[in-house]
């Protein structure tokens, strides 16, 4: 469910009673561990943590580069974690690591779903979140679109 809220607080207080607390919490675990740098805005319908236009400003989409998201879907609720979706070795180490907390894993081609509070490891969303600083995520994204670019190239000529 895309929102139309213009601030965080305004999406917090429009959002249905009995799913405010869980989003409230898995936010509050993305603030404590989200290395410095990082903004958070809404973007995209959804409270976002991106690299703000002034850090790095040459995207593919002129837009921020996006690093997590939380969201409200409609029959469940959503941590995006770009960083360790871009990394197969991330994504491999977070997923046994998840299997391991005996929760349910259940995710998607960028996000984590989840319907309460305790389906999710918090532990390890935090330290997901806190896993990359801004010039890591950076360059991460660069390489990895320098490397699509050329693939891009060769298959053109």
């Amino acid at each position: 469910m895309r929102s139309s809220a213009l601030t965080v607080a305004q999406y917090l207080s429009e959002l249905p009673v009995d799913r405010r607390p869980a989003i409230e919490a898995v936010r509050q675990i993305i603030l404590e561990n989200l290395p410095a740098g990082y903004e958070e805005v809404m973007n995209w319908g959804m409270i976002t943590y991106q690299v703000p236009l002034e850090t790095f400003s040459d995207t593919y989409n002129k837009k921020p580069l996006m690093y997590a998201a939380l969201a409200l879907q409609k029959n469940h609720m959503a941590v995006y974690l770009t960083g360790i979706y871009m990394d197969d070795e991330a994504r491999r180490r977070f997923e046994e690591a998840y299997r391991a907390t005996g929760k349910r894993y259940d995710v998607g081609k960028s996000c984590v779903r989840f319907r309460k509070l305790d389906d999710l490891p918090l532990p390890l969303i935090g330290e997901s979140i806190a896993a990359l600083d801004v010039e890591e995520f950076i360059e991460r994204v660069t390489k990895a679109h320098s490397v699509r670019k050329s693939r891009r190239a060769r298959s053109i000529s």
